[in-house]
């Protein structure tokens, strides 16, 4: 969208414009400004941005890592995918790294915490989903860093699953987990491991049936995503809304 030249690579100056846009500031989330900033870029109008020059070194390390010392090399989808990919991998692995301590896996417990850690969920429904997996998995055999990555990747691509979990919530149908493997494979392309759906299961499937719903899974997975991130677009009011903010700044403390 932003090659303006058809080169099929991004220069500095072009990458440039990305900084402007989302680096603006509305007084609601600021999502219709970049619409509208994205809009006038493509329609050619780009003095509507202040764009830096691409003479003289990159100010960053990040944009000297991407564009070179002098700032004048050019980034393709595939270097800048990989970029992306290695530096998801990074974090992924640090936050395994410290419940891990140093181990090739990590328990299932664990894992439960990983997922649990940035979701909006009450403390007793953690305490709750806790108590679930203690006592339905008793000997598990370890989730490896390769597999925790395979499952992060898939949350990546949570909604395009959703929709395939949508399908079944229609039909008042929750799904088992043999189907929900089938369609992660087939809405991310990614295989997760057996036993990592089964952890998954143990935690979210509230009534122990062995199948699993939209709300039980899809609804709190969307925060993990998002990391804690979305909090302040979240709008309380009233007695709710103080409490919900008590809670909120007992757990960052």
């Amino acid at each position: 969208m932003f090659d303006r030249d058809g080169n099929q690579k991004v220069d500095r100056q072009e990458f440039l414009v990305l900084e402007e846009i989302f680096g603006k500031k509305t007084e609601d989330d600021g999502s219709s400004e970049s619409v509208s900033l994205v809009s006038k870029y493509l329609n050619s109008e780009a003095e509507t941005f202040r764009r830096q020059s691409p003479q003289g070194p990159p100010k960053t390390t990040l944009m000297t890592h991407l564009f070179g010392q002098k700032g004048m090399d050019s980034l393709d989808f595939n270097t800048f995918f990989k970029f992306m990919d290695n530096l998801q991998t990074e974090v992924l692995e640090l936050e395994f790294l410290h419940f891990s301590k140093g181990m090739p896996v990590i328990n299932e417990e664990e894992f439960a915490e990983i997922l649990l850690r940035y979701t909006n969920a009450a403390e007793t429904d953690r305490d709750e989903y806790m108590q679930r997996l203690r006592t339905r998995i008793d000997n598990g055999q370890g989730i490896t860093f390769p597999e925790f990555k395979d499952f992060c990747q898939f949350l990546n691509n949570l909604d395009d699953f959703s929709i395939a979990m949508r399908m079944y919530t229609i039909a008042n149908q929750p799904i088992a987990q043999s189907e929900f493997m089938r369609a992660v494979k087939i809405s991310t392309g990614h295989d997760i491991a057996p036993h990592v759906v089964n952890t998954v299961y143990q935690i979210f499937d509230k009534d122990g049936d062995g199948k699993l719903s939209d709300k039980e899974f899809i609804g709190v997975m969307k925060d993990r995503v998002h990391r804690g991130f979305r909090y302040h677009l979240m709008k309380y009011e009233g007695w709710e809304g103080w409490k919900s903010c008590v809670k909120h700044e007992m757990k960052t403390r």
